[in-house]
């Protein structure tokens, strides 16, 4: 935390940035000591696929700083006793007080890092970040924000693994969970139009195939429309399956391609949950993009510029300078147009 600051924010050829402070030469005092956010009430997490669809609330109370600010909270986990050195993010908004989540979506993030059909030691907490104007370089701007952390909460979470569909013939080993147990399938894999797929059932020893455009037992291999990641979706009780393309890129005037497409196609890794790429930038802007569209894109939050960890629908571009990076995305959000999430930019050279 940041103490004993005292920020003064002359409004003469800037942008007001907080409600209730236009006024020129009008003084905004942060508290000597900010009070930071609490994380007060936890759900019980022995999780159960039977209760996928219930809603889990974890309450908390804001950061106080001393005046009306605009504060994004994180609700982050990590094993315990590890300092929240490699949090994964569970909820992200613009309110502590109730943040809720399904059981279901709670178990898929937090798969991501622990393990299944066991009960592991797990802290939680809530990390307000908090951004007084952009562009100065000053503390508690864009590129160097305030932060306040909670009292870590320590938690015994209990999580299921999911039914499974495995991809016979794909080509690598990958496979679509259900996050309810309820014979619905989803997930990302990565298809090749010329290798046609089957899906087996492990725990039955069921085949899924093709039938012209329905779900057949021991049907024939399913095509891909495009080589690439694409979301699969099967539903093994009404008999139906789709394949559409899910493709995040990177695109911008840093890229290859500039602003045209086809954007620079990102790889995913379902172990983790992330999509990156190694590429060879020029000094530019750079964003990420679904299937080469405006519909669904992530840039800079548009009142918090320069944090990597805010990235919003719609946002700024990302300003790079010229080199090799390794650039990872974290999709927090994944449903436009409200789509968030965070990334990390490393030059290698």
């Amino acid at each position: 935390m940041k103490k004993n600051i005292l920020i003064y924010l002359t409004f003469i050829g800037l942008t007001a940035l907080f409600t209730g402070c236009e006024k020129d030469g009008e003084i905004v005092t942060i508290l000597p000591n900010p009070k930071a956010p609490t994380l007060q009430a936890m759900p019980n997490l022995s999780l159960s696929r039977t209760n996928g669809t219930q809603v889990l609330e974890f309450v908390g109370t804001p950061v106080d700083p001393g005046f009306a600010a605009s504060v994004t909270y994180y609700l982050e986990a990590c094993a315990a006793g590890t300092d929240f050195a490699d949090p994964v993010t569970v909820w992200t908004g613009t309110q502590a007080k109730s943040m809720k989540i399904t059981v279901s979506d709670l178990n898929g993030i937090l798969l991501k890092k622990f393990p299944a059909d066991a009960t592991t030691s797990v802290d939680f907490r809530i990390r307000g970040v908090l951004v007084v104007d952009a562009g100065t370089g000053a503390p508690g701007t864009g590129t160097n924000p305030f932060a306040y952390m909670s009292t870590p909460v320590n938690a015994s979470v209990t999580l299921y693994g999911l039914p499974r569909l495995d991809l016979i013939g794909s080509g690598i080993d990958q496979k679509i969970e259900s996050a309810l147990g309820d014979g619905k399938y989803t997930g990302l894999v990565k298809l090749d139009m010329t290798m046609p797929f089957t899906l087996l059932d492990p725990d039955s020893n069921t085949s899924y195939g093709a039938s012209g455009a329905a779900l057949a037992v021991n049907g024939e291999g399913i095509d891909a429309p495009t080589d690439g990641w694409h979301r699969l979706n099967v539903d093994v009780n009404a008999m139906t399956f789709d394949v559409s393309e899910y493709r995040i890129g990177l695109i911008g005037s840093a890229t290859p391609n500039e602003w045209n497409t086809p954007d620079q196609p990102m790889e995913y890794n379902p172990a983790t949950g992330t999509w990156s790429i190694t590429i060879d930038l020029i000094a530019g802007d750079i964003k990420f993009r679904l299937n080469n569209g405006w519909a669904w894109n992530l840039g800079y939050n548009k009142s918090n510029t320069g944090n990597l960890n805010d990235l919003f629908h719609d946002g700024n571009n990302i300003a790079v300078t010229a080199g090799n990076y390794t650039i990872t995305l974290t999709i927090t959000q994944p449903n436009g147009p409200n789509e968030a999430g965070s990334c990390t930019i490393v030059k290698n050279n």
